[in-house]
Formats: C-alpha cells, sequence, structure tokens
C-alpha cells in the first residue's frame, strides 16, 4: 500500500527546492530528495513531479505572505495600516527569503494566480481607504499599492541578498514611506507619525 502524503515532507521539500533554487545548485529530483531525506517517490506523491514542485513553491510563497497580511488588523488610520502592511511584507520575506525570492520566478505557473494578487489587493484597500479619509489627495490607491510595492521590494531584494545589512529595512523603509504617503497628499509629519506606529516588525 502506497504510504499517504506527509505534510511535513511536502513542507521540506518544497523548502528545500527554494534554497537550492537561490544557492543557483542544480536541483535534481534525487539530489532533492536526499537533501530531505525521502524518497524521489516523494516528489511524485505531492507535486507529481519536478513541474509541480515548482508551481508548489511559489504557490507557498504567495500562502505564506497571505497569511502573514491577514494578520495586520485594520484601524482608523489606513495610512498606519499601509505601514503595518509593509512591515509584515517585509518580516515574511526576511523569515523565508529563499521562498520570497522564488515567488517572482514566473518559470512555473501557479495553481492559484489569484493568490499572487491577492497581497497588492489589499495594498490597494488600505490605499483607497486613506484616500476616502482625505488622507490622500485626488491619488490613485493602485498608483499609490503599485509604488509602495515596488520600493519595498527592491529594498528587500537588497537586504536578503546581502548587499545591504537587515538594518537598512528600519532605517530606510520607513523614511521611503513616509515620502511615498507625502507624496500621495498625505500631511508630512501627519505621514511619519502614522508610519512610526505602524512599522512594527
Amino acid at each position: 500500500m502506497p504510504r499517504p502524503p506527509d505534510p511535513a515532507v511536502r513542507t521540506a521539500l518544497i523548502e528545500q527546492a527554494a534554497a537550492m533554487l537561490v544557492a543557483r545548485e542544480p536541483v535534481t529530483l534525487r539530489g532533492l530528495a536526499t537533501r530531505v531525506g525521502t524518497s524521489t517517490m516523494a516528489v511524485y506523491t505531492h507535486f507529481d513531479g519536478m513541474p509541480g514542485l515548482w508551481a508548489a513553491v511559489r504557490q507557498e510563497g504567495f500562502a505564506r505572505l497571505a497569511r502573514r497580511l491577514a494578520g495586520v488588523a485594520a484601524t482608523d488610520d489606513p495610512v498606519r495600516d499601509l505601514a503595518a502592511l509593509g512591515a509584515a511584507y517585509a518580516a515574511n520575506a526576511v523569515e523565508h527569503p529563499a521562498l520570497y525570492r522564488a515567488m517572482f520566478d514566473a518559470a512555473a505557473d501557479l495553481p492559484d494566480p489569484e493568490a499572487a494578487g491577492a497581497a497588492f489587493t489589499v495594498l490597494v484597500e488600505a490605499a483607497a481607504r486613506a484616500v476616502e479619509a482625505g488622507r490622500f489627495v485626488a491619488a490613485d490607491p493602485v498608483a499609490v499599492a503599485t509604488r509602495q510595492w515596488a520600493s519595498g521590494h527592491g529594498l528587500l531584494l537588497l537586504v536578503i541578498s546581502g548587499v545591504l545589512p537587515g538594518a537598512a529595512l528600519d532605517e530606510h523603509a520607513p523614511a521611503v514611506l513616509t515620502a511615498l504617503f507625502a507624496a500621495a497628499g498625505d500631511d508630512p509629519g501627519r505621514s511619519a507619525a502614522s508610519v512610526r506606529d505602524g512599522w512594527q516588525r
């Protein structure tokens, strides 16, 4: 009788594959199974082969990000919430750097493509609340969310790749967010206070 799928083995295969990919090591079926301490059949049991594994690696990255962002409660200060979402996004990337980098490798299709857009939608909704609250003046929520994501992603890649030290996140991200939100029409001093309150990693 075949052994039933083991969630722990599935997770280990995903994380090991992401780590090997980021380290630019050749990822072979046998090499991956050996690293995890399982059989090559486990890759077929859980993913129907290597293409399914690569799709699962990307999907897992977005799933973990979605869970992290879901833990950020909305408050009556949408600008603070944008900063808090940025901090949660950064914490997830630092905690799972290999998965974070693999998320954006479009070589493998996502089983659930909507998962990739879910995190961005959360940012857009928070930016829209800031517009409704009068904090952002005539700003496009999608544009604000895109700029926040793009700037944060760039800084994170520099940190998790070792180009910048980890301390650079807390040093530069709040300043970038404050400038971004002020450019969207918020009062600079009020933006700075909201960002300080929200950026709690």
